[in-house]
């Protein structure tokens, strides 16, 4: 068996997928390097894909699958994958080689003593070359460091530390057990894939390592703030299935509760301010339905997000309502680095 799976979906990635393929393959013969090509029509990318399996046969594997969207890509390297730990890595971004093989290693030993992670989490960097900056988020002030721990000895998450898809690593067999199934033809998934999983995990260890560079700066990137508007009946489709998924409030753990309320909140409030800044009468309409369906399917979730400053403003009308909403939109902005 693989140590690890590595996911990477791509649609016209030509341009750029090298540089991810090629950061997965220093682990050598630990890593599984599953190429998902979610039939790309404007350039070669399957044709990478299958020189790099050609050139890799036992390390890579090029899937090719009608087009399905970000989600599908993801669901079908799960699929495929065979590895112990399950990674997505985004064509657009890459890893730190050396951070990967410090990774793999640790991964490595742990296995050696017989000892499976449900979680594995380490640091991601914003990369926005247009600017020459890049700012990492660490969690150094919230968990344990190197070491296996569970949610009682998690501390709280500041405003700007989210775990997203770029710090994750879970393990497959797990992920397979919570019958994680992304919807296709939907951007913005990843959120449900960093939420939905969280109740199933017990076992966590952390490495404050800068491992995943997430690209910032095309223009038709997903978290772009004019393409995330247009696509905002995507946005709602992610939020709803996030408030569906799970029964946050009978959850035991209470760290684990507050986390998951947590994003929970900020999920609302960017799809509430993308709704906001989109202008038209229609868009509000939306974000008040969105709010209507989350207190009829979840009254006590609802109340818990409601309860918070930003659950709350990004419901108000009027002078307020939009001072509170600027705020908001300020502190996701950050957090999300949408433009």
């Amino acid at each position: 068996m693989k140590l690890l799976s590595v996911a990477i979906p791509c649609y016209n990635s030509a341009a750029y997928m090298h540089k991810a393929i090629e950061s997965c393959l220093v682990l050598g013969e630990d890593v599984e390097i599953i190429v998902v090509d979610d039939g790309s029509t404007k350039d070669n990318t399957l044709e990478i894909g299958k020189d790099f399996e050609e050139q890799y046969p036992t390390i890579v594997k090029c899937v090719h699958q009608e087009n399905g969207g970000h989600g599908q890509a993801v669901n079908t390297g799960l699929v495929n994958a065979t590895g112990l730990y399950f990674k997505v890595l985004d064509s657009d971004d890459w890893f730190d080689t050396e951070a990967l093989k410090k990774v793999a290693a640790t991964l490595r030993k742990l296995k050696a003593h017989n000892v499976y992670l449900d979680m594995f989490i380490a640091n991601y960097v914003y990369d926005k070359p247009s600017e020459n900056k890049q700012s990492p988020i660490r969690y150094t002030n919230v968990l344990p460091q190197n070491q296996v721990f569970g949610w009682d000895d998690v501390k709280r998450f500041l405003p700007h530390q989210n775990l997203l898809m770029h710090s994750v690593i879970y393990n497959t067999q797990m992920l397979k057990e919570c019958k994680l199934e992304l919807p296709k033809h939907t951007f913005y998934v990843d959120n449900i894939f960093v939420y939905q999983p969280l109740p199933y995990v017990n076992k966590m260890y952390y490495m404050d390592i800068n491992l995943y560079h997430y690209f910032i700066g095309r223009d038709d990137q997903s978290v772009n703030e004019k393409v995330m508007i247009s696509r905002i009946d995507q946005q709602i489709r992610v939020n709803k299935i996030m408030i569906d998924c799970c029964n946050v409030m009978a959850l035991e753990n209470k760290n684990l509760r507050r986390y998951m309320i947590k994003y929970l909140t900020m999920i609302c409030t960017v799809t509430s301010v993308m709704l906001v800044k989109g202008g038209t009468r229609e868009h509000l309409v939306k974000r008040d339905e969105l709010w209507k369906y989350f207190k009829r399917k979840d009254e006590a979730l609802y109340k818990a997000v409601n309860r918070t400053a930003m659950g709350f403003g990004v419901q108000l009308d009027g002078p307020i309502g939009r001072r509170a909403i600027t705020a908001a939109y300020g502190i996701a902005n950050k957090i999300f680095a949408f433009n």
